[in-house]
C-alpha cells in the first residue's frame, strides 16, 4: 500500500491550496475501535460511521520503542479491517503513554494508582497517539502521530486519594481520566490537538478527509 505522510506545515489557504472535492460519494466510514471515547470523539465530525473491532495481537515486539509500537499497531488495526472492506474509509488509532522512558500501564488497584500519581507529581508524561486512515476505494493509506505532553501539578497525598476515590481510574493507563476530573491534576498540556489525549486526533483526521477529497463538515442530509 502507498503510504502518504501528511503535510504538517501551517500554510495560509488560498484558492489554489484547496484540494479538489471528490466526485464520488463518500464510502462507508468505519471506526476500527469499540472504544466509547473514540466513538464520542468521531461523532463531533458529524459523520455516519460504524464500529468494528480489529482482531489483532497487540503484544509489543522485543526491543520495540513505544513510538514504533503505536505506529505499527495503528496500521495493523486499519489493515486488518481493510482486508474485508473493499469500499470503505477505515479509521484506526493506537495510544501509549511514557514516563521516564517506560510505558505507563493500568494500576488495577488503589495502591498502584496512588504510586503512579505520586510518581507523576511535578513531572511530565508523554502520550503517543497513532492515527491511520485507509481508503480501500483508492488503495491509499494515510498515517500520522500526535505527541502530547502532560505536565502534572505538585500533588499532595490527600489530593491523590480524593481523586482516586471520586473517579476510580483503576482501569485507566496512568491512573487518571483526562476527559473527566483528571484535568484537575494537570498544570498544563502541550499538544497540537486537544482530542488526541482522549484517543483520536480529530484535526489530523480532518486533514486526511480533505486529502481524500471530502472536506468536513460535509453537506448535511436533509
Amino acid at each position: 500500500m502507498h503510504l502518504k505522510q501528511p503535510n504538517t506545515a501551517v500554510e495560509t489557504a488560498t484558492s489554489t491550496d484547496l484540494p479538489q472535492t471528490s466526485t464520488e460519494p463518500m464510502p462507508l466510514v468505519i471506526l476500527g475501535s469499540t472504544s466509547s471515547f473514540r466513538k464520542q470523539l468521531l461523532k463531533k465530525l458529524h459523520l455516519d460511521f460504524v464500529q468494528i473491532a480489529p482482531d489483532i495481537d497487540e503484544t509489543p515486539f522485543k526491543g520495540e520503542t513505544p513510538k514504533e509500537m503505536v505506529n505499527r499497531l495503528s496500521l495493523k488495526k486499519a489493515q486488518e479491517i481493510a482486508n474485508n472492506q473493499p469500499n470503505a474509509i477505515i479509521i484506526a488509532s493506537d495510544q501509549t503513554a511514557v514516563f521516564n522512558e517506560l510505558p505507563v500501564g493500568k494500576p488495577h488497584s488503589v495502591e498502584n494508582a496512588i504510586k503512579q500519581l505520586s510518581d507523576f507529581s511535578g513531572h511530565c508524561i508523554t502520550f503517543y497517539t497513532g492515527l491511520v486512515v485507509i481508503n480501500t476505494a483508492t488503495q491509499k493509506t494515510y498515517q500520522t502521530m500526535d505527541i502530547t505532553k502532560v505536565y502534572f501539578r505538585e500533588l499532595s497525598e490527600n489530593v491523590i486519594r480524593n481523586y482516586i476515590e471520586i473517579e476510580q481510574p483503576l482501569n485507566c493507563a496512568g491512573s487518571f481520566k483526562s476527559e473527566g476530573l483528571g484535568i484537575t491534576l494537570f498544570k498544563r498540556i502541550e499538544s497540537n490537538d486537544p482530542n488526541a489525549l482522549i484517543g483520536l486526533p480529530l484535526i489530523q483526521l480532518t486533514d486526511f478527509f480533505y486529502q481524500m477529497g471530502y472536506p468536513l463538515p460535509s453537506q448535511p442530509v436533509r
